[in-house]
Parts: C-alpha cells; structure tokens; sequence
C-alpha cells in the first residue's frame, strides 16, 4: 500500500464570465482510494462535482466572474496495486475486444494510428503479442525522443513528435497510443498526478487493455506505475485537459505538488489502477 498526498493551485484572470470544468480530481477506483480531500473555489464561489467515465472520475464545473479566480485541490490518495505476472497477459483478439472499448483502437486528432501501421509493424511485428509487447514499445518511446519542454504545443499530433523526436509526457503518451492501437491493441490517454515528475506538473501516461483489465505505463520513466494517481481518461489528450472553459481567461499561475508515504516499489509488475 502506497500513500500519496497530490496538491494543485491555478489562478485565473477572468476577463468576460467564464464557465469551467476541471479535471483535478483523483478518481476513485478499486485500486485508488481518497481518504482526505479538499477543494476550495475562490472569491466566495460555490462549485459542483459532476461524475463522469462511469462514476469513478469527478469533474469541478463552476461559473466565474470577471476578477482572479483560485482553486486549489488537496488529497491523500492509497494506492493498492495488485501486480500481475505479464506472462499472463496476453493481447484480446479483435473479436473479443468489448464493444464499449473500440474507440480506443480508432485514430484520434493526436493519435494518427492510421498512418503508423507499417512503422509499427516494421518496429515491433516480431515481439511476442502481449504485455511485453507493449513494455517494449513504452521503452522504444523513451529511448528515441527526448523530454523537451517547449518543443510541441496543442496542435502537435503523433507524426509531428515523431518527426522531431522530441516532447513532453503527453507527446511521449500519444506516441506509444497510436503505435499500440497500429497494432490493435486498445490504448487511451491517462492524466493524473506522479511522484517523481520534474519539473512537476499534470502527468500525461498512458493504459493498454491487456487480458481483461487495463495496465499503466509511463513513456517518460519519470515514475513508476506505483507512484502515479489517476485523474481522468480518453482517447487523447483532448479528451482529459485539467480545465475546459468557454469564455474568457487565462491560466497566470499553477502549481502542482505530489509527496509520497512509504516507498515505492520500482518494478512491481504488470499494475493496474483501474
């Protein structure tokens, strides 16, 4: 059992009434429970938790006024990952793959999968179907790009990080997406928070469906699966941003902090937090 204590501050200047929904909330899962949490909204703002991706993620959602708007989020998160033996982890046959989980073999706006077929079979056509398969190319992702703050923006796709071999979390996350689901292995988007992140902020990561569950990775080996709690999902980072607005502001600070309780077990297995 692994405790976490997660922290994060952002501070707006709204310019027109802005709407928001914030994704900053660690999820509760089977794997992860929060025993102690707090969320303040200010000046004086009230606030409303909205359940989403089957009633195990919460969104913030509030309206907010011209002026400095401040959230802050504090949680202890208990980690209890159950390792498994990636022996026994095999890919699912297209045919048996769950209806519901589909759209995360499919192309998304960062994840062109479609294109990388044949790089992706040429790469890693010859490793063993299954969980080593996606380890392997989770290690590919980290050994040929570098961490490279500043080098992609919101508009840069799987083919652009590719090209440059440089990015951050999220870029390193989509690429090792689009290169499973080439190879029809079901794959999303993970944000959340990581023990170990440098410099600390938002961690983007991602899970493969393997067997009957999903199993976390993380491109960067920033952190391992031990050290990481969930946020939100989707198929790309599109779909898990920390905040969605609609009006007028901008993000003039955010800090985020993580601190761990105990140690961390560097190579625990094939771990899912689901």
């Amino acid at each position: 059992m692994i405790s976490l204590n997660v922290a994060a501050n952002l501070t707006y200047d709204v310019t027109r009434p802005t709407s928001f929904a914030f994704a900053i909330v660690a999820a509760r899962t089977p794997h992860q429970t929060v025993t102690s949490e707090s969320i303040d909204v200010g000046p004086g703002l009230t606030f409303e938790l909205v359940p989403y991706g089957g009633n195990t993620h919460q969104l913030v959602r509030l309206a907010a006024p011209v002026g400095t708007l401040e959230v802050s989020y504090r949680a202890t998160v208990e980690l209890d990952a159950e390792p498994d033996d990636p022996a026994d982890l095999d890919e699912v046959p297209f045919g048996d793959i769950p209806a519901d989980l589909l759209p995360y073999l499919n192309p998304s706006r960062y994840c062109e999968s479609d294109k990388l077929s044949d790089f992706a079979w040429r790469h890693f056509g010859h490793v063993a179907p299954g969980y080593g398969r996606v380890r392997a190319i989770s290690q590919w992702v980290f050994e040929n790009h570098i961490y490279q703050a500043g080098s992609t923006d919101g508009s840069s796709s799987t083919t652009d990080v590719l090209l440059q071999r440089a990015g951050v979390c999220r870029d390193f996350a989509h690429v090792a997406i689009a290169l499973c689901r080439a190879l029809g292995i079901p794959a999303r988007y993970v944000s959340g928070y990581g023990i170990g992140v440098e410099p600390q902020d938002f961690h983007g990561f991602f899970e493969a469906y393997l067997g009957d569950d999903w199993y976390l990775f993380d491109p960067t080996q920033m952190t391992v699966a031990t050290g990481l709690v969930r946020i939100g999902f989707g198929r790309d980072a599109a779909d898990a941003a920390f905040a969605t607005l609609v009006g007028e502001a901008t993000l003039i600070r955010k800090d985020v902090w993580v601190g761990v309780d105990g140690t961390l077990e560097q190579d625990p297995g094939a771990t899912s937090t689901a």
